[in-house]
């Protein structure tokens, strides 16, 4: 699909009938499991599960899908929030909670090492400060097995959906409370986690403050609220960005009272989808390519950084 801006059907000036046109910059569509690798391409992958209550049996998942990804030419591989374990009843993820440096986090740093590729790890359970809490940590792992950066979700999920359940995260989890960014092969990254999409100003902030060009949002939305407002949220915080968004998901059944939407997507900045898995519930890796002068050019041609206005002109202007 081509990228280009349309503009709505107005009269145009006679000044601007010889203007030069604008020049449209394709944006590749690569569906999951294509093979053929892009001369110059930073390609990743998007994973999609449906995790359980048991952690030997993610991992194993985890672990073919890192297979799956660096034998596509992936450079970055993300995983969705509670990629390694989610529980059956409540409380069991306060059980199993561990420090970063600790055997279950540190499986995964050697799987990234051995399979030469980085890791992208939404929603781990980092051990929280007492023994009743826990963090919801997005870990980022080079392909050397090292800790490149972390983030502990910021906005957490206490909510009744309706004609669903009641979910009560910050019963258990300790909110973070630093805005993240960090460089890596495929551009710089902007860790979310989950329920952060509802809350753009993360999303300005990690763009127009950390400089991010790529926004990781591994989630695991309800079935309800992922029907209605997933897709739409993750194309909204792409356009607004103008970054790629990757938005690796859980999906399925995970026990008898909960459920995921699925749908892992990759996003380009212009709001287009370029990566899903042909099959929404599905456990498999979506695959794309970066092209960061797509994002420059989308910058360039939609020039929103020069037009923002700043925190002082909203104070001081008369709503």
């Amino acid at each position: 699909m081509p990228f280009c801006l349309s503009l709505p059907n107005y009269r145009i000036s006679p000044l601007l009938r010889h203007a030069p046109p604008i020049r449209c910059q394709s944006a590749r569509v690569i569906i999951a499991g294509e093979s053929n690798m892009a001369a110059n391409s930073l390609r990743v992958a998007a994973a999609q599960m449906t995790s359980i209550n048991d952690l030997a049996a993610n991992f194993a998942t985890c672990s073919r899908l890192v297979k799956e990804a660096a034998a596509a030419g992936a450079k970055l591989i993300c995983f969705p929030e509670s990629f390694s374990f989610i529980g059956a009843k409540d409380g069991d993820s306060i059980k199993i909670a561990q420090p970063l440096d600790g055997p279950i986090l540190q499986q995964y740093c050697s799987l990234a090492r051995e399979s030469g590729i980085w890791l992208s790890l939404g929603g781990f359970q980092e051990k929280g400060s007492d023994d009743e809490h826990l963090f919801n940590t997005h870990v980022v792992v080079d392909d050397a097995g090292n800790i490149r950066s972390t983030y502990s979700k910021i906005y957490l999920f206490d909510v009744d959906i309706p004609g669903g359940r009641a979910y009560n995260e910050g019963s258990f989890t300790e909110p973070g409370k630093n805005v993240v960014a960090t460089d890596s092969p495929v551009g710089r990254l902007g860790l979310t986690v989950c329920y952060d999409l509802r809350f753009p100003e993360l999303y300005q902030q990690l763009r127009f403050q950390h400089e991010a060009q790529v926004l990781l949002v591994p989630a695991a939305f309800t079935k309800v609220t992922g029907l209605a407002h997933w897709e739409i949220l993750l194309r909204a915080r792409a356009i607004e960005t103008q970054c790629y968004v990757i938005a690796a998901a859980q999906a399925g059944q995970h026990n008898d009272k909960r459920e995921s939407h699925g749908e892992t997507l990759i996003i380009d900045p212009w709001g287009t989808v370029v990566g899903r898995l042909p099959d929404r519930m599905s456990t498999g890796i979506a695959i794309a390519d970066i092209d960061l002068s797509l994002i420059d050019s989308v910058r360039e041609k939609m020039p929103i950084a020069k037009h923002r206005k700043p925190v002082e002109f909203w104070k001081s202007a008369s709503l």
